[in-house]
């Protein structure tokens, strides 16, 4: 973070169309996961109308199969194709970075599981973390050389306010010996996304690859607050002035996303935590905007880095 913080003519209402209006990506090709739904599929909807090639990640390749299908007749001069990837599962993973062919002009990582009961992956990993964070670790660390030949590309990791709740929890990852907290360990996995910008872009910048994390606003209608029931009756909070994160639609959700890994106004921009179309402050107590301190840790992101390779190891 610098003291000038980027900003747009973007914000909250700004819908992901409307961020890439006169935008050609002709000849990109881009990754985009989660997408057989919510803010994902608008993603990678909008990607596809401005001329991108995209693959949409997806669990379940029949879902995945129809959100292509109905995506592809409306976008425009772009195509989408679904293609198997289960962020929880890393023999997925490894098959999906070993079946990737040529470069990588923009990889969205969206996908996420948010508050859910304690689940363990086949490792003993917890789910959360296993899914936010090391899958789409293995699946960016895994395409490194795709994303460089690019010369250029950009990754933009949807983290989340729920960031600003708590670090990771370097001693106990797993909750193995801590109560097991569904927000505790969701927290720690969005913090775990802005770390993996912080470190990645401070990697890759000789490689041209650009790394951002984003918060995308509260989504109404997706199915990532399944597991802590509708929260679509709260009102928007659009307010300049207000404390609280921005309720938005998915077409709204998504412009944050977009803007990052397509705009020409975020070019060349790295290692930055976004929010409502421009860059972040700092994280004040009492108010559910900006990016904490603890997200941007150096040390911390370095960490981080170095105990996902080691547990990923353990898989290969």
């Amino acid at each position: 973070m610098t003291d000038h913080l980027i900003t747009t003519p973007f914000g909250a209402r700004t819908t992901a169309a409307e961020v890439l209006d006169g935008v050609d990506l002709t000849g990109k090709r881009a990754l985009v996961t989660g997408a057989a739904s919510g803010i994902g599929r608008e993603t990678a909807r909008v990607l596809a109308a401005a001329g991108a090639e995209v693959t949409i990640g997806v669990r379940d390749p029949a879902a995945g199969g129809r959100a292509a299908g109905e995506i592809s007749p409306a976008s425009g001069p772009g195509t989408v194709h679904a293609a198997l990837l289960d962020l929880a599962d890393q023999s997925s993973v490894r098959a999906f970075v070993g079946a990737w062919r040529g470069p990588l002009h923009i990889l969205v990582l969206n996908a996420g599981v948010m508050a859910s009961p304690l689940q363990r992956t086949r490792e003993g990993w917890e789910i959360q973390f296993a899914t936010n964070h090391l899958g789409h670790f293995a699946l960016a660390t895994g395409l490194h050389g795709a994303l460089a030949a690019a010369r250029g590309a950009r990754v933009a990791a949807v983290s989340s306010v729920g960031h600003v709740n708590g670090d990771v929890l370097f001693d106990d990852i797993n909750f193995e010996r801590h109560p097991y907290d569904p927000w505790a360990a969701y927290s720690q996995s969005k913090t775990a996304n802005v770390l993996f910008a912080v470190e990645a872009s401070r990697r890759w910048a000789s490689d041209l690859i650009a790394v951002n994390a984003l918060n995308p606003g509260r989504i109404t209608s997706t199915r990532l607050g399944r597991h802590i029931g509708d929260v679509s009756h709260s009102p928007a909070s659009f307010d300049p002035t207000s404390t609280d994160v921005s309720w938005k639609n998915i077409e709204q959700g998504a412009a944050t996303s977009v803007l990052l890994a397509a705009s020409p106004l975020t070019e060349g921009v790295t290692g930055r935590y976004f929010e409502d179309c421009e860059e972040a402050g700092p994280h004040r107590p009492g108010v559910r905007r900006g990016v904490a301190a603890h997200a941007l840790d150096a040390r911390h992101a370095a960490r981080l880095w170095r105990i996902s390779c080691d547990m990923l190891a353990t898989t290969a």
